[in-house]
């Protein structure tokens, strides 16, 4: 069974830094892209950024300068270091990721299960 695991959020005070993680888990053949998504009470999720399989990043332009998103492919994991955090980042984070399950023959889309992040003023 193949699932996304994260970790890392937490409380912050304006201005901190956090760092997230997400692991991919179980029988995996191969991983495309990987991402972060964020939902805010009473608002859509969105994409935070994203990175391909050979490093290319995308970000929103409300992301970009303060978070950064790398991965290590031999550990099928993916990282969001977030700086210069402010009160309008508190969400939820999911992180996503494009995968094919060992046996599988087609690319899915998975989810994790959510991590709190909450920026005090």
């Amino acid at each position: 069974q193949v699932q996304l695991v994260e970790s890392g959020g937490g409380l912050v005070q304006t201005g901190g830094s956090l760092r997230l993680s997400c692991a991919a888990s179980g029988s995996i053949r191969s991983i495309r892209e990987m991402g972060w998504y964020r939902q805010a009470p009473g608002k859509e999720r969105e994409l935070v950024a994203d990175i391909s399989s050979v490093g290319t990043t995308n970000y929103a332009d409300s992301m970009k300068g303060r978070f950064t998103i790398t991965r290590d492919n031999a550990k099928n994991t993916v990282y969001l270091q977030m700086n210069s955090l402010k009160p309008e980042d508190t969400a939820v984070y999911y992180c996503n990721a494009n995968m094919i399950p060992t046996g599988g023959y087609s690319w899915n889309k998975y989810w994790g299960q959510g991590t709190q992040v909450t920026v005090s003023s």
